[in-house]
């Protein structure tokens, strides 16, 4: 349907050619406009878009592709209301299946003059119904029924009941309605005035569609009480204009139709505007510009609909990304502020630099506290390696302690939006944690960036590396010393804690000093903090990645409110254009 409808487009010819370019470019428009985020009252507004997808797809672009089409009166009502002996009876054979089981018509049936077959063809109106010639209970199929009795220009179509116990009866009766140029809308004295059959009258009556009631089996002596009462409900609620035929109740033949002379004012009615052309185009414009009118009408709330899921797309995009920024901060400072000089790494440096006399000894001379050191350092190998073993599994624990804060933070604020929680819901997994290889992602990360330090350290010390010092120290031992001073770059902590990592720092730093020079470790230092960054910021992009790639996964677009809007705009122009004297 929609490379024909866009072809079409593409190579209109005749008076109608801007409207139906227009209104091709509507259907698109609202076919990019999806509500997929769950928001209040986004039901109702996503059955209105499809809805009206529906009727430019099956009724107005084909109606307007083909104005000299027959006119198409579609006979729909309540259920035991006898549409499918009315429409037996009209035709004067049977061609659809009446009867006391209900739902009695499942399958919709077409019923046209041998001559205009061509008009109903897989291309034209309801092309998504197959078409058929044989009698099916297949409510995706569309019987085609060719009859001499039906006059060349018109065409009747028996629909399934609009208040089915089957819902999908319902659904075929309401996209068959909205595609009639006419509806022969048949009740009965007992249903006459049911609720659901209003309902569709109310929507024929703000769509200007063409009606006509029928007012069936009705027994003589209640035809005067019920047809006064039903015209006076009909003039009421907008439709005053609008034929109101009776049937009264009789015996059907054999065949199972009425007597001719019971349907002999609707058939003759139907007839007439079947033989008059005028009459017959200006019942299809009534209901067409009708129609065209109520989707320009009710296309704007759409619009109004689809800013409102970009805004809130965007609002839990930025919910998690304040949650994540938040843990990378947290995670920074904790990785600068002597935090990660506790415990583990805290005790395994002690071991390696000796520190009980060197603590001591700070306020010596530079030359001498820098020659103990590395003297105090002097081959102990198997401690740098404890000391990077302990920064391993310090740093790993940090960034998995503030990758869950982070995720709780972030499924909480998306908690607070429906459309947060059907998205939590839809998850694979549990996004209130940290992913669950998130503890070897951090691993690998911190592994690699001890990497990135180390390479430093060679490339800093290259042309030292046969010096006595640097010897003695050695890439591990060095390196060591650079990520004890990334970790206490502000000494944070307080109290005894400050003291404790004011004097890591100050030992790493010498220990650096003693081989590199002053300025050689404030680069290699920032360096080093810059690296780290890095690798623990990838960790939480990608941590937060899980909630965005939910947001994206569902396609809103936020251009199409003003795609919808500008396409509408230019039917509205067409229109008023069209109705100028």
């Amino acid at each position: 349907m929609t490379a024909r409808l866009d072809d079409a487009s593409a190579n209109p010819g005749g008076q109608d050619a801007q409207m139906l370019t227009a209104l091709v470019r509507l259907r698109g428009a609202l076919q990019e406009a999806a509500l997929p985020l769950d928001l209040p009252g986004t039901d109702e507004l996503r059955a209105s878009r499809q809805q009206m997808l529906d009727q430019l797809e099956d009724y107005v672009i084909p109606r307007v592709m083909t104005l000299d089409s027959p006119m198409l009166a579609v006979v729909g009502g309540s259920t035991g209301a006898g549409k499918s002996t009315l429409v037996n009876s009209l035709v004067g054979k049977r061609v659809t299946t009446p009867g006391l089981l209900r739902p009695t018509t499942r399958s919709p049936v077409l019923v046209h003059h041998p001559d205009d077959a061509h008009w109903f063809g897989q291309d034209r109106l309801l092309p998504d119904l197959k078409r058929v010639e044989h009698a099916t209970d297949d409510p995706d199929s569309l019987q085609l029924v060719a009859s001499e009795t039906v006059p060349q220009g018109l065409a009747i179509l028996d629909a399934p009941d609009v208040d089915s116990v089957e819902e999908r009866n319902r659904q075929l009766a309401a996209q068959l309605l909205a595609a009639a140029d006419l509806w022969l809308f048949v009740t009965s004295s007992a249903r006459y005035a049911d609720a659901v059959p209003w309902q569709f009258l109310r929507q024929a009556a703000d769509r200007s569609t063409a009606v006509a009631v029928v007012l069936d089996r009705t027994a003589a002596e209640a035809v005067q009480t019920v047809s006064t009462h039903l015209a006076r409900m009909l003039s009421s609620r907008g439709l005053k204009d609008c034929p109101l035929f009776v049937v009264h109740e009789a015996p059907v033949d054999s065949d199972g139709l009425l007597p001719p002379g019971h349907v002999g004012d609707i058939r003759g009615w139907l007839e007439s505007l079947a033989d008059d052309t005028a009459a017959r185009t200006a019942v299809v414009k009534q209901t067409l510009d009708g129609a065209v009118r109520s989707i320009a009408h009710h296309v704007h709330p759409v619009a109004d609909a689809v800013v409102r899921q970009a805004e809130v797309a965007s609002g839990l995009r930025e919910s998690s990304r304040r949650a994540y920024d938040l843990a990378l901060a947290d995670t920074r400072r904790a990785t600068a502020d002597g935090t990660l000089m506790r415990g583990e790494v805290l005790a395994r440096w002690q071991e390696f630099v000796g520190t009980g006399e060197l603590l001591r000894s700070l306020e010596d001379r530079v030359g001498r506290l820098r020659d103990r050191l590395v003297s105090a350092v002097k081959g102990k190998p198997q401690q740098a390696d404890r000391v990077v073993v302990a920064v391993e599994s310090g740093l790993e624990l940090l960034v998995l302690e503030h990758a869950e804060e982070a995720a709780e933070r972030a499924a909480e604020a998306w908690r607070q939006q429906p459309a947060g929680q059907e998205l939590l819901s839809s998850a694979d997994a549990d996004l209130s944690r940290a992913s669950r290889d998130l503890r070897r992602r951090a691993e690998q990360a911190v592994r690699e960036w001890q990497t990135d330090v180390l390479e430093l350290v060679r490339a800093e010390g290259a042309d030292r590396r046969t010096t006595a010092k640097f010897l003695a120290l050695g890439v591990n031992g060095l390196g060591v010393a650079l990520m004890v001073v990334v970790f206490s770059q502000t000494a944070g902590v307080t109290g005894v804690e400050a003291g404790i990592a004011g004097g890591s720092a100050a030992l790493g730093q010498k220990l650096l000093e003693a081989v590199f020079g002053d300025q050689a470790v404030r680069g290699l230092a920032t360096r080093a903090r810059q690296l780290l960054d890095d690798r623990v910021g990838d960790l939480f992009a990608a941590e937060e990645a899980r909630y965005t790639a939910l947001v994206d996964a569902v396609s809103v677009a936020p251009e199409a409110a003003v795609a919808v809007r500008e396409a509408v705009r230019r039917v509205d122009d067409l229109r008023f254009a069209a109705n100028q004297p």
